[in-house]
């Protein structure tokens, strides 16, 4: 069974300014598989948070299906909520409360009670321990970024959504909640993962669904978007001491090159290659 099924979903608002429907969504479909870590990449106002707020049930679609672990979040709405963990791309928490207190209220919210084990291996995973009886409004911006990651887990989530879970941390904190994440994954948990750090999605994500404008762009995996819609530079350092730069297509071969521009393997010293990023790759496609 499938963490999550997106089926053409589309989304159509009324906008009363302009007098005109606007597509917010057009007819997306993806899914996403068991103990996976997908990502939903595009530019601002590419359509992403109208997703992850539909799949969430903030937002209904006009059309389409949402399936969660088998179950339709338009028709099971109570049922999909206990399966899924949502970390908002704002931070949102209230500060007059302790993190301990928050995370009590969190529980409570989906009828768990006495969950003090669940809190304090949260807690402690995310270095949150320490401040536990400090207000929130005590804590510095990522502290609060990790206090959102914690509410999202407290009912052990099935499927994990972080929409932009690393916006504005320091490279230490973002690396310490990467290596959560993957623990995360290797428990068997599914992840959706919106970002702008390219290399982020690069390294981490198993799958990745690129949208632009409200439309899909590209579903598959990050190497295979990297092949098909970046190049590589080729750098032949040359026995006279020349070197020669070429930039070429990921598919195409050292041999294909070789034979393209007529050099002589015996001729050649040494070869370096550049391979494309998927940022290459996520550039090219959003201004196609």
């Amino acid at each position: 069974m499938k963490a999550l099924e997106v089926k053409d979903i589309k989304k159509t608002y009324a906008d009363k300014v302009a007098g005109k429907k606007v597509e917010a969504l057009k007819g997306i479909s993806f899914d996403i598989e068991k103990g996976q870590i997908f990502g939903l990449l595009g530019p601002n106002g590419a359509g992403k948070t109208t997703l992850i707020a539909s799949i969430t049930t903030l937002e209904k679609p006009t059309s389409g299906e949402l399936l969660v672990f088998g179950d339709s979040v338009i028709e099971s709405p109570l049922k999909t909520k206990m399966k899924v963990g949502v970390v908002h791309q704002e931070v949102i928490n209230t500060g007059f409360f302790t993190i301990e207190e928050i995370l009590d209220f969190q529980s409570g919210y989906y009828g768990i009670h006495r969950n003090h084990e669940r809190c304090d291996y949260l807690m402690h995973k995310l270095s949150l321990y320490e401040h536990r009886n400090k207000k929130v409004k005590q804590l510095s911006g990522g502290m609060k970024r990790r206090l959102m990651i914690a509410k999202a887990l407290v009912h052990t989530p099935k499927l994990l959504l972080l929409d932009e879970p690393t916006a504005g941390v320091d490279v230490g904190l973002r690396e310490s909640l990467w290596k959560f994440v993957q623990e995360l994954k290797n428990e068997g948990m599914s992840i959706l993962l919106t970002t702008h750090y390219l290399e982020e999605a690069e390294q981490m994500c198993d799958g990745v669904a690129i949208i632009n404008k409200g439309q899909l762009l590209f579903n598959g995996t990050p190497k295979d978007m990297i092949a098909d819609y970046s190049q590589k530079k080729l750098i032949l350092i040359m026995k006279n001491g020349e070197t020669k730069e070429y930039i070429e297509s990921n598919k195409v071969g050292i041999g294909e090159l070789l034979t393209k521009y007529d050099i002589d393997i015996a001729e050649i010293q040494d070869i370096k290659i550049e391979e494309g990023r998927l940022e290459d790759a996520f550039s090219k496609m959003v201004s196609l």
